[in-house]
């Protein structure tokens, strides 16, 4: 099925330059719109950062010249997987759920216990495509079936970065950035897309009205017929498979139709369809991107690891954390036996916090909060990075990571700097020198933490500052030393007098930016957002 011309984004970049694209000699540093906090740290750090540039530079030609391509990129976005949920963090077996092939990447590469995301899975999605707090972009709460909410097509996605820079682009997984066409992944820079539309909750909805015994979670749930003679809202439909300039179709069988057993269906279809697209295109003369939005971990099981050993078999969560580490492995297997391992870099992260609404089915975390939160519970998760022979294995970087610097690093990895767009701003910075050089080298000192619309909280240094009403002439500010005291446990003002004009500078410097480039609206402004933002 054809889709009409205005859905589909064109864009400039034409094929005759993709051979100079993938082999120019050097990397194009380009004009990003970076937030106002980077631009003062760059009049400070410009000078070593240059020399910096010059040595990753080389090290990415050498790269180019041996392999012929820019690096591969893999990103794979799990749900709801907490700050120590995976065995290298003390979870994994010790919580019923064994990762023993997600320790092994973590301690392959590069762990990451300062890593963060958004407090819930819209919102991050929303990161990890532009880069951008989702603030900026018009789009602030989780999306739910019906809604023609949508990521803007006037934001620019890493898939359009990368897509315009010459890479094969295609995603598996939770879309959950809008249901209509026009925000489909398949129109946001992918090739190809085999998606679902939502979250985890609907595939319980009818399984709860046809269920007698009580024991599922959304009993008042009137069934899909009357749902849809109620609202209108049709949900026949679970997911799509999408082909840029082809549109799309519905997905067949049980992983296209909602229900209980839709997310393991879907995520085993995946892994067979990711390991196939990676031997097509381990000898093709574009390097690829792929994006992973697993459904690991919804409120799903899996049968074929609910009663494997090991398994706490009342959390269900974690026989589908067996399976996602047996769908990883396989991934990583693929990546050998295709010859590209070495030119691939992957980054494995969470969306956000557990979610305990339905404990104990649900990840875990000893932090303070959960999925929603703007505390360390909410946004701070597990993430680790793996390229053999570039990232030397066995780190664990104090540095800070946030999900909208994937959007970024992939851009210059993929020497796509330049089309990133100098309109907006672009709160993702390179990660580049934190992944080829280590330890020491992030380029980020801070983060600001939004709850919709809100800025409830920052991370600056070792200290995370909740933001709340001034009162009486004094700042609105508790502060928590996060390497101290890493729960939020022991927060107060006055210790924290010393850091008040740096978190105000801060601020300053990032409400003066929003000012200069203003937030997109609602692409719907009569939409009436009723739900509360998180």
């Amino acid at each position: 099925m054809a889709l009409n011309p205005w859905v589909i984004r064109m864009k400039t970049i034409k094929r005759f330059f993709f051979f100079l694209l993938l082999f120019g000699c050097t990397t194009t540093h380009a004009e990003v719109q970076p937030d106002g906090p980077f631009l003062k740290a760059k009049e400070r750090f410009g000078s070593k950062w240059q020399k910096q540039d010059q040595v990753i530079d080389e090290k990415l030609a050498e790269l180019r010249k041996r392999f012929g391509k820019r690096p591969n990129i893999v990103y794979i976005l799990t749900d709801d997987i907490g700050w120590g949920e995976l065995g290298w963090q003390g979870g994994g077996k010790h919580r019923g759920a064994p990762t023993p092939t997600l320790d092994k990447l973590a301690f392959e590469g590069m762990r990451f216990w300062s890593a963060y995301a958004e407090p819930s899975c819209t919102p991050t999605r929303i990161a990890i495509m532009t880069g951008r707090h989702p603030v900026r972009t018009g789009l602030l709460s989780v999306l739910w079936p019906g809604q023609e909410d949508g990521l803007s097509p006037e934001e620019v996605t890493v898939a359009e970065v990368l897509s315009d820079s010459g890479y094969n682009t295609a995603m598996w997984g939770k879309w959950h950035l809008g249901d209509l066409e026009k925000h489909a992944p398949e129109n946001q820079g992918f090739d190809y897309a085999y998606y679902g539309l939502f979250n985890g909750a609907p595939d319980y909805w009818q399984a709860s009205f046809e269920d007698k015994s009580g024991t599922f979670p959304f009993a008042d749930f009137p069934g899909y017929a009357e749902y849809k003679a109620r609202t209108g809202i049709d949900l026949s439909v679970a997911g799509y498979v999408g082909q840029k300039g082809r549109g799309r179709k519905p997905i067949p069988g049980i992983a296209g139709k909602l229900g209980p057993e839709r997310q393991e269906a879907f995520e085993n279809e995946s892994i067979k369809q990711i390991s196939g697209w990676i031997k097509d295109k381990a000898d093709d003369d574009k390097p690829f991107f792929i994006y992973w939005a697993s459904y690991a971990l919804q409120i799903s099981a899996s049968k074929e690891f609910l009663n494997a050993p090991g398994v706490d078999k009342n959390n269900r969560q974690a026989s589908f954390m067996v399976l996602h580490n047996k769908h990883v492995q396989q991934l990583m297997d693929t990546l050998k036996e295709a010859g590209v391992a070495e030119n691939t870099l992957v980054v494995w992260i969470s969306d956000n916090g557990p979610m305990y609404a339905f404990y104990p089915t649900s990840g875990y975390t000893l932090l303070k909060g959960a999925k929603g939160d703007v505390t360390e519970g909410g946004v701070r998760v597990p993430a680790m990075a793996y390229w053999p022979g570039v990232i030397k294995p066995n780190q664990d970087p104090k540095d800070f990571l946030h999900v909208t610097d994937l959007f970024t690093t992939a851009a210059r990895l993929a020497g796509a700097l330049d089309k990133v767009p100098g309109d907006r701003v672009t709160d993702g910075i390179d990660q580049t020198p934190l992944l080829l050089l280590g330890e020491g080298n992030s380029r980020r000192n801070y983060m600001f933490h939004y709850g919709g619309d809100v800025l409830g909280a920052i991370r600056y240094e070792n200290f995370k500052i909740h933001i709340k009403a001034a009162h009486g002439g004094l700042p609105g500010m508790d502060f928590f030393n996060i390497r101290r005291d890493p729960g939020e446990k022991y927060g107060a003002l006055y210790p924290g007098l010393f850091a008040v004009s740096p978190i105000q500078m801060l601020m300053r410097q990032h409400l003066g930016m929003v000012r200069k480039f203003p937030h997109r609206p609602p692409e719907n402004p009569d939409s009436g957002e009723v739900t509360p933002h998180d």
